[in-house]
């Protein structure tokens, strides 16, 4: 049977973390993805740097980059899909998540 990552990370949004890994001038073992309670919709993802791993986060490795979701915000996650956009307003990553049942005007944050 074939394992499936818990989360799918497009190809900009892989160029995007290699880049900030490369440019951070330190070694780290990729980025975490989680949630935490914030905006006026409940939950906001966040996204920081690994230097150490937590034995319960789960690990997507995909597109030649490292991603640890948070044990506490995988339900919230699964099957959500991580990507990179910019224009000429904004820059930063976008959650395409099967999971949330509407999300604030702003886009920052989302409810489950």
């Amino acid at each position: 049977m074939a394992h499936r990552n818990v989360i799918s990370i497009t190809d900009a949004a892989a160029d995007r973390i290699k880049g900030l890994l490369a440019d951070r001038g330190q070694a780290s073992l990729g980025v975490r993805l989680g949630t935490r309670a914030r905006g006026c919709s409940g939950l906001a993802y966040t996204v920081d740097y690994v230097d150490e791993p937590i034995l319960s986060d789960e690990v997507v490795e995909d597109k030649g980059v490292r991603v640890y979701v948070d044990a506490q915000s995988l339900l919230y996650l699964i099957g959500s899909e991580m990507d990179f956009k910019e224009d000429v307003f904004a820059a930063g990553f976008t959650f395409t998540n099967p999971n949330a049942k509407g999300q604030c005007g702003c886009g920052e944050s989302f409810h489950v």
